[in-house]
């Protein structure tokens, strides 16, 4: 078995959480503009509960969220300031913390319908010429087609550092696993085993349906001798619907405490995955659990 990796957690939920200025649409980046310290304050939360990987607070530096006239005067500052204070955290952690550059769905998270080809490109560019200088490897985030893999991809493709990329799962159990446009999470690892990826991840989608994606993740990387880290970080949510819209209300929660979320991580390893954290709503105290976990397995 690979050496297992802590990721951290949700950070839009815990910005919140913490009393950070929090509102729809700007969502996770209201606080990058109005109290950046609130950032460094979630992300020291993370690496104090044991994480050794911090994603970059990028996820909502896009015109969904901020706006095209927003974007267009701040968006490539914003992500990068998103850079520097992660870089700031994990520079100054008590133990070996690397930060990831997000690329978050251009046009909202969970919505393939929505996804625009040719004015995706200048948005992708402008997060990855902001973040490039402050980070140690790249995490697509909640990638929900194969178009936009090959999209995303064709940005990061030009990146000497590692590059994963994580698939939202249809938040519904069945004999294999599917994308949120429907597509097969067969032909979805295919296609990074073909690409610059150093791993597949699995993310924003229920607990539930991150077995069967592991399995037929390992399958594909098995036949095909590709060697991708496999990485799981899902959500506290109850299952997201196919209409559902980012910015019009916050997702309802579910109640998983940090030792029910560790009953599924312990699987997830199991099956093969060596990197876990979580996304929306699963915070520091998860986190916490996943990384005591993983001190006790190594011995």
């Amino acid at each position: 078995m690979k050496t297992l990796t802590i990721l951290d957690g949700g950070m839009g939920r815990e910005l919140k959480e913490i009393g950070a200025p929090f509102s729809q649409p700007l969502w996770s980046a209201q606080a990058l503009i109005e109290a950046p310290d609130f950032v460094s304050q979630a992300h020291q939360n993370f690496v104090d509960a044991g994480a050794e990987i911090l994603i970059t607070n990028s996820y909502a530096c896009v015109p969904f969220h901020l706006g095209e006239d927003l974007f267009e005067q701040r968006g490539f500052e914003l992500a990068a300031l998103s850079g520097e204070l992660a870089k700031a955290v994990a520079d100054n952690a008590p133990h070996t913390v690397k930060v990831a550059g997000a690329i978050p769905p251009p046009f909202g998270s969970y919505r393939p319908d929505l996804f625009k080809v040719e004015e995706a490109a200048p948005i992708i560019q402008t997060l990855y010429d902001a973040q490039d200088p402050n980070i140690d490897l790249w995490i697509a985030e909640t990638i929900c087609s194969l178009q936009e893999f090959e999209s995303i991809h064709a940005v990061l493709k030009q990146s000497d550092k590692p590059c994963y990329y994580a698939f939202s799962l249809e938040d519904t159990k069945g004999d294999s696993a599917n994308i949120r446009s429907g597509e097969s999470v067969t032909d979805a690892i295919k296609l990074a085993c073909q690409s610059n990826a150093k791993g597949i991840m699995f993310n924003c989608s229920v607990p539930e349906v991150m077995d069967q994606a592991i399995i037929d993740a390992k399958q594909v990387i098995d036949e095909l001798g590709c060697d991708l880290d496999i990485g799981v970080y899902a959500n506290n949510f109850a299952p997201i619907s196919s209409e559902h819209e980012a910015n019009d209300m916050l997702q309802e929660m579910r109640e998983l405490d940090g030792q029910g979320y560790l009953a599924y991580a312990k699987r997830w390893y199991a099956l093969g995955a060596n990197i876990v954290g979580g996304c929306c709503g699963i915070g520091p105290k998860h986190i916490q659990a996943l990384a005591d976990w993983k001190r006790s397995i190594r011995g």
